[in-house]
C-alpha cells in the first residue's frame, strides 16, 4: 500500500491517521519471512521511531508455531506491524499479543488455516494517556476441519483509545469450521475510548461460529467487598485489572512480559482520573 489509508477503509477506521500522515509517503516497511515445521516467533517490538515491518510465517504440515508478540514501543513511538501467517493441513499455532507502548501501535495479523489447522490467539491492550493502541486479526478458514479461538482484552485510561477490529472468514471449503472469538474492554477513566468491531463472513454451510464483544467498568460490588477484606481501594483496582486481561493470557509464561503488563495496569491505576 502506497496511499494513505483513510477512513473509508474498515481495517483503518480507528486508526491514528494524523500521526501517520507525515511518515507514510516514505513508507518501506522492512520484510521477514520464517517457515518450518517447528517454530518459535518471540517478538519485542521497542525502541523509538516508527517501526514498519511486514512479516511471513509458513507453519508446515502438521506443524507448530509457539510465540509472543509484545509492543513495548517508547512513548512517542509509532508501530505498523503487520503478520501475514499460514498454517498447513493440521498445524497449531499458540500466540499472545501484548500491546502497551507507543503512542500509536497498530498489530496486525492475517492468518489462514488449512484442513484442521488450529490456532489459539490471546491478547492485551494496555493504555493511557493518548495513546491509541489497535490489534486487527483476519482469520481465514480455508479448509475444512479447523479450529480458532481468539481471546482479546483491553484496558484504557485517561484519553487513551483501545480498538479490535476480527474478522473470522470461513470459505466455501470452510465446512465444519468451529470458530469463536472474545473481546472485552474496561475503562478506568471517562475519557477513555474502546472500539470493537467483530465481524463474521460464512460462505460455508456446516460450521459452528461466535463472537462476542462488551465494554465496562470496574465492578463497584467486587472493589466494596476487598474494601471490606482490608484491600486498599489502589490495590483492589489493580487486581480487578490484572484478572481481567488474565483470561487472554493463559499461554503467556511468567516472567518479564507478563511482569511488564502487571507494573503497566499498576501504573494506570495509580493514575486514574489525571485525564
Amino acid at each position: 500500500m502506497t496511499a494513505l489509508p483513510t477512513r473509508r477503509d474498515e481495517a483503518w477506521r480507528y486508526a491514528d491517521l494524523a500521526r501517520l500522515a507525515p511518515l507514510w509517503p516514505a513508507r518501506d516497511p522492512v520484510r521477514r519471512r520464517l517457515e518450518g515445521a517447528d517454530l518459535s516467533l518471540d517478538e519485542r517490538i521497542d525502541g523509538d521511531g516508527w517501526h514498519d515491518a511486514e512479516i511471513d510465517v509458513a507453519v508446515s504440515e502438521g506443524g507448530r508455531l509457539i510465540g509472543t508478540i509484545e509492543q513495548v514501543a517508547g512513548a512517542d513511538a509509532t508501530v505498523t506491524v503487520l503478520y501475514r501467517i499460514t498454517l498447513a493441513a493440521h498445524a497449531r499455532a499458540t500466540l499472545t499479543l501484548l500491546s502497551h507502548g507507543a503512542a500509536y501501535g497498530r498489530l496486525a495479523l492475517d492468518i489462514s488455516l488449512a484442513e484442521g489447522a488450529v490456532l489459539d490467539l490471546g491478547g492485551a491492550i494496555v493504555g493511557g494517556g493518548s495513546q491509541t493502541l489497535e490489534i486487527i486479526t483476519t482469520v481465514r478458514h480455508i479448509g475444512p476441519g479447523a479450529t480458532s479461538r481468539q481471546t482479546i482484552r483491553a484496558v484504557a485510561a485517561g484519553r487513551a483509545v483501545a480498538s479490535y477490529l476480527g474478522q473470522v472468514a470461513v470459505s466455501r471449503e470452510g465446512q465444519q469450521t468451529d470458530a469463536a472469538q472474545s473481546f472485552k474492554a474496561l475503562l478506568l477513566d471517562r475519557g477513555a475510548t474502546a472500539n470493537a468491531k467483530p465481524e463474521l463472513e460464512i460462505f460455508a454451510d456446516d460450521v459452528k461460529c461466535a463472537h462476542g464483544a462488551s465494554v465496562g467498568e470496574l465492578d463497584a460490588q467486587a472493589l466494596f467487598y476487598m474494601a471490606s477484606r482490608g484491600i486498599a481501594p489502589a490495590d483492589a483496582e489493580a487486581l480487578l485489572a490484572r484478572a481481567f486481561v488474565d483470561d487472554a493470557l493463559a499461554a503467556l509464561p511468567e516472567g518479564p512480559a507478563r511482569e511488564a503488563l502487571g507494573a503497566q495496569l499498576q501504573a494506570l491505576v495509580a493514575r486514574r482520573g489525571e485525564g
